[in-house]
């Protein structure tokens, strides 16, 4: 046991410092323990909240959210409103009518808005919207249903899992107990490694190397197999958000001379929810992250490298990985990479045309085409010309398991 001022040794017992005369409320070391476990906590804490706002967000949070963020401005907008008005009035009493004219027009633009709300409001609520809502909700549907399929495809990546090294109790016994600022900033995760400041500089030079030795990727023909899977799936969601945002525009195209201009021009995001569209998520933040973080002893400095597997990278890491994986005998010399090209010259070689239900980009032009393994990677078969074969992704999503023949029968049915 340590004084916190001087760094004089004192007895468990001892609530004052015989050197210095302060008083001893609690030892660096329990200090040290709590700060960790208070960290600790806070960790766990964030965790649980990251996971609730997932959970709120696919469980349709976003739109109570909205609304309950709506019902709150409204009533901002309501006290703004009439203070305007109260405070207009008083400058007029005053004769100070430059002030009354400046808050009078203020107020008039609030009227405005309020009128135009009420309008919109009533609009929604009419037979005339509900018709309209109607003839398309069949296509709306369709589309919710290609967004969840897309949404489907951005998970299919799983994270590294770390290896448990076990348990270890840390004490920190110096005089000081720093707590400086980048200190408070640390954090542990299963893509974040904490390391020195040279691992970091080599990280930024050869980043594929670095995630592969400290993030327990092995340069093997299973992980290979597994990066050209999260390839596929999260090149097809690329390519399907936009197709999905041509589609619903094309939609919403079709229906304009039913809906009225103003709602058209300063109302389309609610428009598009009440017409039944599900969002379209166009953030990359699906794509993961490998970061290596250094934090110097004191906590005033520190420096980070961000390794994102986007597309361009996923292509640039298989390539990486095929030079240096040692390929099975029967798979020597006939396997292809999965990669951006090789995707395209497929969709090419069956011109861009389903092979099960024969749907094309021609009679469908926002049609979200997709490659697949005609025996499946699970049952033995590989990654080649022979044994790809271009689907849409209503077909690919019923292949699933089922052999080629249950689906073809099931289609033709």
């Amino acid at each position: 046991m340590y004084c916190g001022n001087c760094g004089k040794e004192l007895k468990k017992e001892e609530n004052f410092c015989s050197n210095c005369g302060l008083k001893i409320e609690k030892n660096i070391d329990e200090q040290n323990k709590n700060s960790n476990n208070s960290t600790k906590i806070i960790n766990e804490q964030q965790h649980k909240n990251e996971e609730i706002e997932n959970t709120i967000v696919e469980e349709n949070g976003i739109e109570e959210c909205n609304e309950s963020k709506a019902g709150i401005s409204d009533t901002a907008d309501l006290i703004l409103t009439i203070l305007l008005g109260i405070f207009g009035v008083h400058k007029l009493t005053q004769k100070k009518y430059k002030m009354a004219l400046l808050y009078l027009c203020t107020l008039g633009l609030f009227l405005v808005g309020w009128i135009y709300d009420i309008y919109t409001c009533i609009y929604y609520l009419s037979d005339k919207f509900k018709k309209v809502k109607e003839s398309i909700k069949e296509n709306a549907e369709k589309c919710n249903e290609l967004n969840r399929h897309i949404e489907d495809l951005k998970n299919s990546y799983v994270d590294i899992k770390h290896i448990d090294y076990g348990t270890a109790e840390y004490k920190n016994s110096s005089v000081w107990n720093y707590r400086r600022p980048l200190k408070l900033k640390f954090k542990e995760a299963n893509n974040i490694y904490n390391c020195s400041r040279t691992i970091v500089s080599n990280a930024s030079n050869q980043p594929f190397k670095y995630v592969c030795k400290y993030f327990n990727i092995d340069p093997n023909e299973e992980n290979l197999e597994k990066f050209e899977k999260i390839l596929n799936d999260f090149s097809a969601a690329e390519q399907g958000k936009e197709l999905l945002k041509n589609e619903r525009d094309e939609l919403i195209s079709s229906i304009s001379g039913d809906v009225p201009l103003l709602i058209r021009l300063f109302n389309k995001k609610r428009l598009i929810q009440h017409l039944g569209f599900l969002d379209i998520d166009f953030s990359q933040l699906y794509f993961p992250k490998y970061t290596f973080n250094y934090i110097s002893s004191g906590g005033y400095s520190g420096m980070k490298c961000d390794v994102i597997f986007n597309i361009s990278n996923l292509d640039k890491f298989i390539d990486y990985l095929s030079t240096i994986v040692k390929f099975r005998k029967s798979a020597a010399g006939q396997r292809a990479l999965m990669t951006s090209s090789l995707r395209e010259k497929i969709k090419e070689r069956d011109h861009y045309t389903c092979c099960y239900c024969k749907n094309s980009i021609k009679k469908e032009p926002n049609l979200l085409l997709e490659i697949d393994h005609i025996i499946p990677i699970s049952k033995g078969g590989i990654t080649s010309e022979n044994n790809l074969q271009t689907l849409c992704w209503k077909c690919n999503r019923s292949k699933g398991a089922k052999n080629e023949v249950e689906v073809k029968k099931n289609i033709e049915d």
